[in-house]
């Protein structure tokens, strides 16, 4: 399991304020036992404008700034800002949140849902993309890590289902 507090702290933060959330990225493969690294908390995020508040509130103690623009550039992670945008790319007081909106692969919130599962992530059950529906997100992206990232959850997928295989040999 990884150990970056820091992407608890910012799981934490959402699930604390109630937001509607899906993990998905690099948390949801090593959720599902990918052994692959990860710099940030990937999440798609419903849009109701009920959810897009308790974003909004949510995340004010951890000072969202979008990321890799000029420092002192005048930004407001705030409820308008939320609903007139889609994706966000952030660096917060707790580390790299990307909030997107829209997954490419995937769609929004309610596309996804019933793709989703619970899975333990820093301590916590956390509704997480499936891994089914993570390599087809990742080809979908199709970015050089994104495919790189679409063979190791395959060959984690083939594992899986040969162990599951392999348990159901020795019970029947």
């Amino acid at each position: 399991m990884i150990e970056a507090p820091q992407f608890r702290r910012l799981l934490d933060t959402l699930e604390d304020g109630g937001v509607e959330y899906i993990v998905i990225g690099g948390l949801a493969a090593i959720a599902h036992g990918s052994s692959m690294l990860t710099q940030d908390v990937d999440v798609v995020y419903r849009r109701t404008a009920d959810n897009i508040a308790r974003l909004a509130a949510a995340l004010v103690p951890l000072n969202p700034y979008l990321r890799g623009v000029p420092p002192g550039l005048p930004f407001r992670f705030d409820e308008e800002t939320i609903s007139k945008g889609m994706n966000f790319t952030l660096t917060t007081d707790a580390g790299a949140l990307d909030l997107l909106g829209h997954m490419t692969g995937g769609g929004e919130f309610d596309d996804l849902i019933t793709f989703t599962e619970p899975l333990s992530i820093q301590g916590r059950t956390r509704r997480t993309l499936t891994l089914d529906a993570l390599i087809k997100a990742k080809r979908a992206a199709g970015r050089t890590k994104d495919l790189q990232a679409v063979s190791i959850l395959e060959a984690l997928r083939e594992e899986i289902a040969d162990e599951e295989e392999r348990l159901g040999d020795g019970h029947g």
